[in-house]
């Protein structure tokens, strides 16, 4: 990275030990540093969207929300092996180049996730950026529930259409790539478990967004893949929603829309 746009950041280990971390009714930690153009009530509301029972996996995640978390790391001098992340606490469109939606920081007892909230968007971008995070960390903690590891592979063996990522698309697809002669499908073992990993993270962040904001469906579309069908969605959130039952004063709803 150019000297020039090093110039005004500080390294992600000193804003975690700068910033007073808050810690959600739901039991998440988080924090906000810097410009980060997010009111503290619309913060908080989408921290707690996260169901008190997801939220207790995630007791070692310390979620930071800054303006722009650096794509480089800085050398550091006194340790070879070690690089810095470093975080900027206001928005350029310098700094914006160099910049990620998060960075993931290993802060000894616990692990620091800083997401930029200045690259996304709008209230609906940096939701989604922050449940997409919490799916994924929720499954590497937990793993997949059994019911819906039944479900979702039902509805990919009955081939049904889209998916919710490119990764559960790709993996999907590599799961069960052809047929054998006796006519029974293959199933590829790996790619099968990082599909129903991929696909249940994706239906807990659909699941948040919507507790979070109202959304139409369409608005995750993608050009890479066509989006799963509404009703298979429709029956992984309803299951989601049955094993993480939304917090007080957040409410899960599915409405359809009929075209004319």
């Amino acid at each position: 990275m150019a000297e020039s746009v090093q110039t005004g950041l500080i390294q992600a280990t000193q804003v975690a030990r700068d910033t007073v971390l808050q810690q959600a009714p739901n039991g998440l930690h988080y924090a906000s540093y810097g410009d980060t153009n997010i009111a503290a009530p619309d913060l908080a509301r989408m921290v707690q969207a996260v169901p008190t029972t997801i939220a207790a996996a995630l007791s070692r995640k310390a979620y930071y929300f800054v303006p722009l978390a650096m794509s480089e790391t800085k050398p550091d001098p006194v340790a070879d092996a070690k690089s810095e992340v470093m975080i900027s606490s206001a928005y350029t469109p310098d700094l914006s180049e160099h910049a990620i939606c998060h960075r993931n920081v290993n802060l000894g007892s616990s692990e620091g996730i800083f997401i930029s909230t200045r690259l996304l968007g709008d209230r609906f971008a940096l939701a989604f950026e922050f449940f997409i995070n919490v799916g994924h960390a929720f499954v590497d903690a937990v793993g997949v529930p059994d019911s819906f590891t039944e479900a979702v592979w039902t509805q990919a063996v009955a081939d049904v259409r889209g998916e919710t990522s490119q990764d559960a698309w790709e993996s999907r697809a590599l799961s069960l790539p052809a047929a054998s002669v006796d006519a029974k499908p293959r199933i590829d073992e790996k790619a099968k478990t990082n599909y129903i990993e991929s696909a249940f993270s994706d239906a807990v962040a659909i699941y948040l967004l919507s507790l979070s904001v109202d959304f139409d469906y369409s608005e995750l579309r993608e050009r890479e893949y066509p989006l799963l069908a509404p009703q298979p969605l429709a029956e992984r959130l309803r299951l989601v929603a049955k094993l993480f039952p939304p917090n007080p004063t957040y409410e899960f709803a599915i409405r359809y829309r009929r075209r004319a």
